[in-house]
């Protein structure tokens, strides 16, 4: 009896949390969107790695430690904004580099999504666990970003395009790992849960987006 009811309890608890999630999630994927609108419409240039880094990896910190407080919302909301700044320059670039920018940037989205939704549901719906993925994850998430600022300061395009390609894999297995974290009861808190996916998928639209540049951007 107890038993039926520690199981129930826990159900309930991990909907709870699924539906926080995705509504905080869609909540910031909104903000961001604006603010990368915001970044665009007054034409802001690039940050530079050096802001863009300190700003992410200090908001990051903030909403870490911020989690199991009321201050935990806005913490989020300030990383996913700020993350949304640095976005608007680089889509201004594509469609002033690119004639089909704009075509570009629309099929980086709707493949960001479709990929998204795909590996949500699947997660959801099969229920398996995907903790075997963490050690792997982990690992390749800093060997990809190392990788990434030495294609950035040594131009090495194969590398870059290397790991844009990289990352497309990672941030889908970090999905699935994140999902089935939620599911099975492993993350509890779903202001980290919504950085975990919002980070996932703004990594996915760019390394989409930077592919579709190379091999389908026309001058």
């Amino acid at each position: 009896m107890n038993t039926n009811v520690n199981t129930q309890t826990r159900g309930i608890s991990t909907n709870s949390i699924l539906k926080n999630t995705y509504q905080l999630l869609s909540t910031t994927l909104l903000f961001s969107g604006l603010m990368a609108y915001l970044a665009m419409s007054l034409n802001l240039p690039h940050f530079g790695l050096l802001i863009t880094f300190g700003g992410y990896f200090g908001l990051l910190y903030l909403t870490n430690k911020l989690k199991n407080s009321s201050y935990g919302i806005l913490a989020v909301f300030a990383l996913t904004g700020f993350m949304g700044l640095t976005l608007g320059p680089i889509i201004n670039a594509y469609t002033d580099t690119f004639s089909n920018g704009s075509e570009l940037i629309a099929i980086a989205m709707i493949g960001t999504g479709i990929i998204f939704l795909l590996l949500s549901f699947y997660a959801i719906t099969s229920g398996k666990d995907f903790s075997f993925l963490s050690g792997f994850l982990t690992t390749g998430i800093i060997v990809a970003f190392l990788a990434g600022i030495a294609a950035y300061f040594f131009a090495i395009p194969a590398l870059s395009l290397t790991v844009s390609a990289v990352f497309i894999l990672l941030m889908s297995g970090l999905i699935l790992f994140e999902t089935s974290n939620i599911i099975r009861g492993g993350e509890t808190n779903y202001i980290m849960a919504t950085i975990t996916l919002f980070i996932s998928i703004y990594n996915l639209f760019l390394s989409l987006l930077q592919l579709l540049g190379v091999f389908s951007g026309e001058d």
